[in-house]
C-alpha cells in the first residue's frame, strides 16, 4: 500500500476516534476530574507498553526533555479539563467549534513571542472566525430571543461553556508552543510523559472513595485512555510521518465534523441557524489558516512566475 494512502487512512481513523471523545466523556457519567485522571492513568499504561515495545525508553530521557514535556503535559491536562467541562454547558457541537479557534491562538503566540508577521490574510481569517464566534454567542439559549435554538439540554451556563472551550484552545496552543522545544524527541515518549504528569497532577483530586461501580463506566474510562489516547497517538503520529502538511491539515477537520454529527445523532442537539453559520465560519477560517488559503489574488510582479502569498 502506498505510504500516502496508508497515512490518509491512519489520519482519518485518528480524527474519527477523536471526534467521538465527547460521547464517551458524557456516557461515563463520572465527574470531569475523575474522567481526565483515568484517561491519563489508562493512557499512561498503554503508552508505557508501546514505548517499551518500540525501545523508546533506552537512554533517551534527559532532565531538560522531562521538564519541558512535563510543562506541556500540565497545559494538556488543563486543556482536557476545560474542554470536557464545556460539553455539558455549551453542547459538544458548540464547544468543538469554539475549540477549533486553536490556530488563531498559535498565530497570536507567534506574533507576541516569536516576532512572526501577521499578514492581511491571517487577519482576515481571524476576523471571519471572530464573526463566527459572535454568531454562536448571539444564538445562545440565554440570549433573550424567542427564536432560540433547539439545542436540547445544553445547560444554563452556556457562555461559561464557550469560555471553557476557548480556554481549552488557549492551553492547547501553550502545549503546542512548548512541544516545539522537543524537536527530535519521539512523540510517543512526549505523550507518555504528559499523561504521567496528568496522573500526578490529578491524583490528589480524584475521588477514590467512590469509584465507578459498574462495568459500563469503567469501559468508557478505559476506552478514553487506551483508544482515545494510546491508539489515537499511534495512528496520528504514524500519519504525520507519511503525509505532507497540507493533507494533514485538511484531514484534521474530520474531527469537528464527526464531533458535531455525534452530538446530533447521539444526543439530538439541534443548532439555531445562526449557530450553524457561526460554527461553519470558524471551521472554514481555521481550515484557511491551516492550509494557507488566500481570500484574494495577489498581483505578481512583471516577469515573475512566483505567486505572492
Amino acid at each position: 500500500m502506498d505510504s500516502t494512502v496508508r497515512g490518509t487512512i491512519e489520519m482519518t481513523a485518528a480524527m474519527t476516534i477523536l471526534g467521538t471523545i465527547g460521547w464517551f466523556v458524557v456516557m461515563s457519567g463520572q465527574p470531569i476530574m475523575d474522567v481526565v485522571f483515568w484517561r491519563c492513568a489508562f493512557g499512561a499504561i498503554t503508552l508505557l507498553i508501546i514505548c517499551a515495545a518500540l525501545g523508546l525508553l533506552r537512554g533517551r530521557l534527559s532532565l531538560r526533555i522531562v521538564a519541558i514535556a512535563a510543562l506541556g503535559g500540565a497545559a494538556i491536562v488543563v486543556n482536557w479539563l476545560l474542554l470536557f467541562s464545556s460539553f455539558s454547558r455549551a453542547s459538544i457541537s458548540i464547544a468543538t467549534a469554539a475549540y477549533n479557534t486553536q490556530p488563531f491562538m498559535l498565530v497570536g503566540f507567534g506574533a507576541l513571542f516569536f516576532s512572526e508577521r501577521l499578514t492581511m490574510t491571517k487577519l482576515a481569517w481571524l476576523g471571519i472566525a471572530f464573526a463566527g464566534m459572535l454568531l454562536i454567542v448571539q444564538g445562545s439559549p440565554d440570549a433573550g430571543s424567542d427564536a432560540g435554538p433547539n439545542t436540547g439540554n445544553v445547560g444554563t451556563d452556556y457562555f461559561t461553556g464557550i469560555a471553557m472551550a476557548l480556554g481549552a484552545a488557549f492551553f492547547w496552543a501553550v502545549a503546542a508552543i512548548v512541544t516545539k522545544k522537543l524537536k527530535g524527541t519521539p512523540p510517543h515518549l512526549i505523550a507518555l510523559i504528559q499523561v504521567c504528569v496528568g496522573v500526578v497532577m490529578l491524583a490528589p483530586f480524584a475521588n477514590f472513595s467512590q469509584l465507578p461501580a459498574d462495568a459500563w463506566s469503567w469501559s468508557m474510562l478505559a476506552t478514553l485512555g487506551v483508544v482515545h489516547t494510546g491508539l489515537m497517538y499511534i495512528l496520528m503520529y504514524g500519519a504525520i510521518q507519511k503525509l505532507p502538511t497540507h493533507l494533514q491539515g485538511s484531514l484534521s477537520f474530520i474531527y469537528p465534523v464527526v464531533a458535531i454529527l455525534v452530538d446530533v445523532v447521539a444526543f439530538g442537539h439541534r443548532l439555531h441557524p445562526a449557530q450553524i453559520v457561526g460554527a461553519a465560519a470558524i471551521l472554514i477560517a481555521a481550515a484557511g489558516m491551516n492550509l494557507g488559503w488566500t481570500l484574494w489574488k495577489s498581483k505578481t510582479p512583471a516577469g515573475s512566475t512566483q505567486a505572492i502569498k
